[in-house]
């Protein structure tokens, strides 16, 4: 479709990203919303149609067509939402590991959950209050339970809103002040803070390089799961040197070839476990420490 001279589309803006705390705000100007695992993705509608965007403002709108067509129906001339694509299974739980096959050969199983509105019928209102961004975010997309569904949040009490999130087995919660503007880029004003899991791994290698934090190379059901960092008291880190020099051995099959270099001191799988303190719902472990290791059998 040919631009009609002097019309211009609206045009993607660049997010605002949280800032990672270890717990979050409990003073009664913030609210807290459930942080989606999917893949964050801005929806726009305009005089020529909806379009989909990435995180980095690539045009997804073909793998997200039903988002798009649903977004086509709302009663509006024009928008800009931010929110989050997710896959939700059956009790509405988001399934991260369903969002590729999904988005490639089932996208109407797909959900975009709003959790913010930038512009609308003309007006940017990225300086107004989030609170009332939000209240016309509602009244833009109600009863939103379906294909376009709205990000509920509760005002106040983080500590015991994180509570309740980490027992249901969700990924965390993203705390914004109730009067914050929207701005791109990095802002304190929104905080997210994620649950944390504890597993064990296989110990595949440990990895030492000058001036940086030794590190584990760890597995999981044979695949390669990350490389949490060890910071073990000094008697646990004597005891692990001394059965990483017993078990050493060529690197496993499985490991991939990007991390096979000569910094780390392979061990024989199965020959020693770690138990890892990590970030839920990673698909590969981040912020992972290692916190207790033992020799498998003992």
């Amino acid at each position: 479709m040919r631009t009609p001279a002097g019309r211009v589309r609206l045009s993607f803006v660049k997010p605002l990203e949280p800032v990672q705390v270890e717990t979050p705000p409990v003073s009664g100007d913030w609210l807290h919303e459930i942080k989606y695992d999917g893949y964050r993705t801005q929806v726009i509608l305009d005089w020529a149609g909806a379009r989909a965007f990435s995180r980095n403002g690539h045009d997804w709108s073909k793998r997200y067509w039903p988002i798009v067509n649903a977004a086509e129906q709302l009663p509006a001339e024009s928008f800009i939402i931010d929110g989050e694509m997710i896959s939700p299974d059956p009790d509405g739980r988001p399934n991260f590991q369903a969002m590729h096959s999904r988005m490639t050969w089932n996208a109407e199983q797909l959900a975009f959950v709003a959790f913010d509105l930038l512009y609308l019928n003309g007006d940017h209102i990225r300086a107004l209050p989030l609170i009332e961004r939000k209240a016309r975010l509602w009244n833009l997309i109600k009863p939103a339970k379906d294909i376009i569904q709205y990000s509920d949040h509760v005002e106040g009490n983080g500590d015991a809103v994180f509570e309740a999130v980490e027992k249901m087995g969700l990924e965390g919660i993203v705390s914004k002040r109730r009067t914050s503007s929207y701005r791109s880029g990095r802002q304190d004003f929104w905080l997210k803070t994620k649950c944390w899991e504890v597993g064990t791994f296989e110990l595949w290698g440990v990895k030492r390089e000058l001036g940086k934090p030794t590190v584990g190379i760890v597995a999981r059901d044979g695949r390669y799961a990350g490389s949490p960092t060890i910071t073990l008291p000094r008697h646990l880190r004597d005891r692990l040197e001394q059965l990483v020099q017993k078990a050493r051995a060529a690197p496993p099959a499985g490991a991939p070839r990007a991390i096979v270099d000569p910094t780390v001191e392979w061990v024989k799988p199965g020959s020693i476990t770690a138990t890892v303190r990590h970030l839920r719902n990673e698909p590969k472990l981040r912020h992972g420490n290692v916190q207790s290791i033992s020799e498998e059998g003992t």
